[in-house]
């Protein structure tokens, strides 16, 4: 399956616990003031990947507990996350996933995302972020408004 994707970093201790694969999906319909990457808005931006391509990738990481979904927002790519997620909880991994979107608002069908997407992930970031509750205090998140979410709990 192919997904457009902005970049990765192969081990980050900042975008969730442990030593984590960051991928960051291109595409994003929030446009959040004072996103961090607005580069990955362009649904058309990025690059094309394959998504067994990533998950070679994340297999051959050392060191890493987990991987965490970035952007851009992934949920845009619902179908290239699950199959990527699927793939990273096989291996043992813990799967992140950060959304402008909240969780009542995919699960009520608002969106595109297909709702299966939320078997796979463990913890779930979601909300946009809004720069007036920006919070350089906070674990995990930029703003206040911004939930962490364990979906396996």
């Amino acid at each position: 399956m192919k997904c457009r994707i902005a970049g990765y970093i192969k081990h980050s201790l900042v975008n969730g616990p442990g030593i984590r694969l960051v991928l960051f999906f291109q595409g994003c319909p929030h446009h959040c003031r004072g996103c961090h990457n607005p580069d990955t808005w362009d649904i058309n931006g990025g690059e094309e990947s394959d998504t067994s391509d990533i998950i070679e990738l994340i297999r051959s990481s050392r060191h890493i507990s987990g991987i965490t979904l970035s952007g851009g927002d992934p949920l845009l790519q619902s179908d290239a996350v699950i199959e990527i997620a699927a793939a990273a909880k096989e291996m043992g991994l813990s799967v992140w996933c950060y959304t402008g979107w909240t969780i009542e608002k995919i699960r009520s069908g608002e969106t595109s995302v297909n709702l299966k997407v939320l078997d796979y992930i463990d913890v779930l970031v979601d909300g946009p972020f809004i720069e007036d509750l920006k919070d350089e205090k906070l674990d995990y998140r930029g703003s206040s408004n911004q939930r962490i979410i364990e979906l396996k709990n």
